[in-house]
């Protein structure tokens, strides 16, 4: 950091909803004695964020995390995604529109602070973007055709031309398959304050639909994303109860 450079300053936001279909009540299950929550909140704050909020609807999630002394704020049942309920977040914190905001997914307990602290800094350092993100490179040929794998392609800026469950960039010819032009996406944002208050009034876009996929919502609308490579990929979150027993064989002790 150079002398004229300001200090990174930054928050995180955690989204935990009770509901999940695959694990029922997974922001409250147990790991080493502490509620899943919690441990990616005590994480988050090994971060170089100046504070950690964790967004919720659920008053047992926010008796929680006051009882383990987390800041959490109760926000509406009714947002269609983690995005909106970011947004509540700003407004209720009034937070200013050049504000960043990293949203760490409330399933992702072993998730590294520097990741969290990188995003972060790609947003600093690109004002023409209203969000940030990361990307790995694939090593997996297998990981190019799989659906639950999203891949991201980049201009020569590092921001993303497009997000897809498809192969992309297509490589046409079979015999050259070579996994260093394709990038998986790793769903770790952070945004800028005024960008939520945006995206909360934005309609869904057909790709985003089509994909199942919001940040291309913010795509077909005009907004820049750029994009850090990372060298690998963090320690997998929690989606099924195969899941949550790795992880707790891991911080069981901890």
């Amino acid at each position: 950091m150079n002398a004229t450079s300001k200090p990174l300053d930054f928050l995180v936001v955690i989204p935990a909803r009770l509901g999940s279909t695959r694990l029922p009540r997974k922001p409250l299950a147990d790991i080493g004695g502490k509620p899943m929550v919690i441990r990616v909140a005590e994480r988050a704050k090994q971060s170089l964020a100046h504070s950690v909020v964790v967004a919720t609807d659920s008053p047992e999630i926010q008796a929680v995390c006051d009882e383990h002394r987390i800041e959490c704020l109760l926000t509406s049942a009714e947002h269609p995604t983690g995005t909106d309920r970011l947004a509540e977040v700003a407004q209720l914190l009034k937070l200013p529109n050049d504000a960043l905001i990293v949203n760490v997914q409330g399933d992702e307990p072993l998730i590294p602070p520097e990741l969290i602290n990188q995003v972060a800094s790609t947003l600093a350092e690109n004002p023409q973007c209203a969000i940030s993100t990361v990307a790995v490179p694939i090593t997996n040929v297998a990981e190019i055709t799989n659906p639950n794998v999203v891949k991201v392609v980049l201009n020569r800026s590092g921001e993303a031309l497009y997000f897809s469950r498809a192969p992309i960039p297509f490589v046409r010819d079979a015999k050259a398959q070579d996994t260093s032009v394709h990038l998986r996406h790793l769903g770790i944002y952070a945004y800028r304050a005024d960008f939520l208050q945006a995206y909360s009034r934005l309609e869904p876009a057909p790709p985003e639909q089509a994909e199942a996929l919001e940040q291309l919502r913010a795509l077909w609308n005009g907004y820049r994303i750029a994009v850090h490579i990372a060298p690998e990929a963090p320690p997998a979150g929690v989606d099924t109860p195969e899941d949550l027993e790795r992880i707790r064989q891991i911080l069981g002790n901890s």
